[in-house]
């Protein structure tokens, strides 16, 4: 508990020292923002700070920082590191310089401020490498929560003659059309702040138990190595693996999809460190939390925490949403159980919808259709939720159809970092402002998904070592084409 109280106090000192810094290099000013200058009653327009803050936060949380904390809490307390230098010099950066970059430029979305510095091409691949993201976070947030529900309960009739989860599928996908279609204030405006609340009240409390508790849990200096490979039998490396499962609580590309959506509803620009730097802080919060409940979990001493939390009936259950039930419904009561369902079940369907949101608003940008109308709206929503059905139908008539969609995904949402991050440091070098904040998180995360491409079998599955010098290269070849890059610019500038 020691490394945990520490790196809680490091993540919120982050927020007021690193995030000034930040803030300071960006130079909010007040010029007109676009909820203002653009507002159209619809994806433009003004809502209240606290109001957006909680949008934000569920919009990029969600249940990553859940999940994704449980699964890398498997390797050890070394998961601390990563999630508060993660989330104070690259997540919370990546998320407010991307929200700020939309502002200044119109609430653009991120195709397009990707185009604006990194060229068109660029912005092509990014155009659909986006949105093939988002409609996979709309599928993966869709299966997960309707077998949940399903468990729960479903029509005797419709599970028997049509298949189960069917009924809660087309519930949600319902639920999505009309979320995606409305106004912006009219059903997320309303209910996003709700369930935020109670992701963060659920989170808090956890972490008084926590305190009450005072846990026997391996602290990072006692157990720096990834401790999953001896006690859970894990196969992963640290790196990249680490990196990769653990995303929404340090940086994740998903996160500069979704900023764009409350840019276009900020009413000054002094209110973006609080909202986008401040959210992504948040998250880790939420991810620290999470990752000690599931060391706790996993690694309590003299027993696990399995072993002393009681068992389910078909034996010990090792999958996220399960261990936030059991956490929750122990520790928490009845009450408990409560936001368990809404952490497990409402929170992936409140992302899935921004997602899709999100994937209409960057192809009404690419064809410069205006959305002000249902109709022109529908035009791009019908054929966008029939590819996202199809990919559903696909996954789940695959086994493995599930994992496979959300690897990938956890290696595109990183990618997607990738790419943010090079944008904002190509932004930072023509404003003449220190581009070396966004500079070395660029070429980090450049070599952990180079090198996940690399080691990974559902790639190219090559050995650690060999994977570890080729992702290395990368990095190597990366830097060495932006000092090129700079180096014409300084001299292009100095000629003018």
């Amino acid at each position: 508990m020691i490394t945990f109280s520490l790196s809680l106090i490091a993540i919120i000192l982050g927020y007021f020292i690193y995030g000034k810094v930040i803030e300071r290099i960006f130079q909010p000013d007040d010029r007109p923002t676009p909820a203002v200058s653009k507002a159209d009653g619809v994806d433009f327009m003004v809502l209240p700070s606290w109001k957006i803050f909680m949008i934000q936060f569920l919009n990029i949380a969600g249940t990553g920082p859940i999940f994704g904390a449980i699964m890398g809490a498997k390797f050890g307390p070394v998961s601390y590191l990563w999630i508060v230098f993660g989330c104070i010099f690259a997540g919370a950066v990546h998320d407010y310089m991307s929200g700020m970059l939309s502002i200044r430029h119109g609430g653009a979305n991120l195709p397009d401020m990707v185009g604006s510095y990194l060229g068109k091409r660029t912005k092509q691949v990014m155009l659909l490498f986006s949105i093939l993201l988002l409609m996979m976070v709309g599928t993966v947030f869709v299966y997960s929560p309707a077998e949940i529900l399903t468990k729960i309960w479903e029509p005797h009739l419709i599970k028997e003659y049509i298949g189960p989860n069917v009924f809660w599928i087309v519930i949600i996908f319902i639920y999505y059309i009309i979320a995606t279609m409305l106004p912006i204030d009219k059903i997320i405006g309303r209910i996003y702040p709700l369930f935020a609340f109670s992701l963060l009240f659920m989170a808090v409390a956890l972490m008084v138990v926590l305190y009450a508790k005072m846990p026997n849990l391996p602290e990072i200096w006692e157990q720096f190595g990834n401790m999953g490979t001896e006690r859970l039998g894990m196969a992963d490396t640290i790196f990249p693996c680490l990196f990769i499962t653990i995303a929404c609580g340090a940086i994740s590309g998903f996160h500069a999809t979704q900023s764009p959506l409350m840019a276009r509803c900020v009413k000054s620009e002094s209110q973006g460190r609080p909202i986008f730097y401040g959210a992504m802080i948040t998250e880790g919060i939420v991810a620290l939390i999470w990752a000690t409940v599931s060391m706790y979990f996993f690694y309590n001493d003299p027993k696990p925490g399995y072993e002393t939390i009681a068992m389910a009936t078909d034996g010990v259950h090792s999958s996220s949403p399960a261990i936030v039930n059991i956490i929750c419904n122990e520790w928490l009561g009845v009450f408990g159980g409560i936001l368990a369902m809404l952490g497990v079940v409402a929170a992936p369907i409140t992302s899935g919808d921004t997602a899709l949101r999100s994937a209409r608003l960057i192809i009404a940008d690419f064809l410069k259709m205006e959305q002000h109308s249902i109709k022109r709206r529908l035009l791009i929503c019908i054929p966008m939720f029939a590819a996202v059905i199809a990919l559903l139908i696909w996954q789940m008539s695959d086994a493995d159809g599930f994992q496979k969609i959300w690897s990938w995904f956890g290696w595109s949402n990183q990618t997607l970092s990738v790419f943010t991050l090079w944008t904002i440091t190509v932004y930072l070098v023509y404003q003449k402002k220190p581009y070396i904040v966004t500079l070395i998180p660029a070429l980090f995360m450049t070599t952990v998904c180079s090198t996940f491409i690399f080691i990974s079998k559902q790639a190219i599955g090559l050995q650690p070592t060999l994977s570890y010098i080729l992702g290395g290269c990368v990095c190597l070849l990366s830097f060495v084409i932006f000092m090129i890059w700079l180096n014409k610019y300084k001299i292009q500038s100095k000629s003018k």
